[in-house]
């Protein structure tokens, strides 16, 4: 199986439920008897809403069927049901074309169907952020991103003028606060060395086919301490549509497949190559050399001391 490799100097790599009202007649046991009090007590031959979008409040006329000996009352809503209100935050919109040539090249998993580390990189606008920060375990931080595999990989979010987006931690997860309109890419670095695959995901859509996400997609390829930049749904060989936020209603999940569940998180999985061994390299090889000290003491001795 082939997945797919950036050239050199080349950047690559719920739905909205509306509620219905249904307000039926009042009717008493025995029922109207009359076609005429059958039309009046299902409200067909009910006055239209008054100005304004509200029902009409005065009682209904012996001509619009009402019983003047009883004072039935009709009380059928024909009003329009009203639209669901817009989702705040932002979602990912298919945005311009933009040049991005890649090539594939073979990779064999170790494990076709499972990953062998995931990760999750939450974004949203600055009013969203605040929504979903709370008192406790909330911390800003300089550069949104997150941390795979114990430090295997990093992933960071890029605006357009070339420098990190920032981000908060809350709740155990991260987030990075971006604007309407502004473009990003996502940027993957690699801390060992070994080549990965990584299958990335926008909004639960598959950056490069644009479908529903899944593990048993294709990814792109990092080579041993190696970087990716991803800027874009996958149009061709050659080109990609950029990321850009934008409302929920404008997102590419909701204007191509009406499923806007899933936006404001991007997803990384990560697959070793066959007859690699991660354990030798993985999380907490990956921990110590990131943790390791230039300079743990002040004069050499010999060996065996």
């Amino acid at each position: 199986m082939k997945s797919l490799r950036p050239l050199a100097c080349a950047a690559f790599l719920p739905l909205a439920l509306g509620s219905f009202a249904c307000s039926g007649a009042s009717r008493d046991a025995a029922g109207p008897s009359s076609p005429a009090e059958q039309r009046a007590s299902w409200g067909l031959d009910a006055p239209p809403p008054a100005p304004g979008g509200e029902a009409a409040s005065a009682a209904p006329s012996t001509a619009q069927g009402a019983d003047a000996a009883t004072g039935r009352r009709q009380s059928f809503d024909d009003r329009p049901a009203a639209e669901p209100q817009a989702r705040p935050g932002l979602g990912t919109e298919f945005g311009e074309t933009r040049t991005s040539h890649i090539s594939s090249s073979p990779f064999s998993r170790a494990d076709a169907k499972s990953p062998f580390a995931t990760g999750a990189l939450f974004y949203n606008d600055e009013e969203g952020a605040r929504a979903m920060a709370t008192a406790s375990g909330f911390q800003r931080t300089s550069e949104g991103g997150i941390e795979i595999g114990g430090g295997i990989l990093t992933a960071r979010l890029k605006g357009d003028d070339g420098r990190f987006l920032s981000g908060f931690e809350a709740g155990g997860k991260e987030f990075v606060t971006g604007m309407a309109g502004d473009r990003y890419s996502i940027v993957v670095e690699s801390h060992v060395p070994a080549r990965l695959e990584v299958v990335v995901s926008v909004d639960g859509l598959d950056v490069i086919d644009g479908r529903p996400a899944s593990f048993s997609k294709r990814g792109y390829l990092l080579d041993p301490h190696g970087s990716i930049e991803i800027d874009g749904f996958r149009q061709s060989m050659e080109t990609v549509a950029a990321f850009r936020f934008g409302a929920v209603r404008d997102s590419y999940a909701e204007k191509k497949h009406g499923d806007a569940r899933n936006v404001g998180v991007i997803g990384l999985a990560v697959f070793h190559e066959r007859g690699d061994t991660p354990g030798l390299w993985g999380r907490g090889e990956a921990q110590r050399r990131l943790d390791a000290n230039p300079f743990p003491g002040q004069f050499a001795t010999p060996p065996g001391r």
